[in-house]
């Protein structure tokens, strides 16, 4: 068990299936009044995996995640990669007390994680012209924090089950 290496022979197949989830949900039809409420699925995930993995989830697999994103929700290529390489590039200076948080405490830095997310998307489609109209925009943030001891608990299920390091 060397140094954020994977112990099980199916171990490396977990962390690329919880993205495959996570962009499945990101995919998702949801009701047109429901559509600002959706929880950030793939950034959730990703933040996961660099406080639990960093080694193996970096800013360049933040990058690489941001700019398939990008490619699935057909926006201006590196939007997505340039936001989640900021918040992971964060998470991944702090992992060692983000790990240590209980799950309120981690559910409160999820909600400003996001929220960074959320302005660097801000600032780049304001750039671009097309800035949010509505102040829910900024909802997503809100039902992420409150979907994250869900979503932190089913994946590290995974990761103890898988013995992901």
């Amino acid at each position: 068990m060397e140094n954020g290496t994977i112990t099980n022979a199916h171990a490396g197949w977990v962390i690329p299936i919880t993205f495959l989830a996570a962009f499945i949900l990101t995919l998702l039809p949801m009701p047109d009044w429901s559509i600002w409420l959706r929880p950030a699925w793939v950034l959730m995930v990703l933040i996961y995996w660099a406080m639990m993995a960093p080694h193996q989830v970096n800013m360049g697999a933040a990058w690489v995640i941001g700019v398939f994103l990008d490619v699935l929700n057909g926006t201006l290529l590196g939007e997505h990669a340039l936001a989640m390489t900021i918040v992971v590039y964060g998470v991944v200076k702090m992992h060692s007390r983000l790990r240590m948080w209980p799950l309120m405490q981690q559910g409160l830095s999820i909600f400003m994680f996001v929220l960074l997310y959320q302005f660097v998307l801000f600032c780049v489609q304001s750039f671009l012209g097309q800035p949010p109209s509505s102040w829910i925009y900024w909802s997503s943030s809100v039902t992420s924090m409150l979907l994250w001891p869900w979503v932190f608990s089913i994946i590290r299920n995974c990761r103890r089950r898988f013995t992901v390091v």
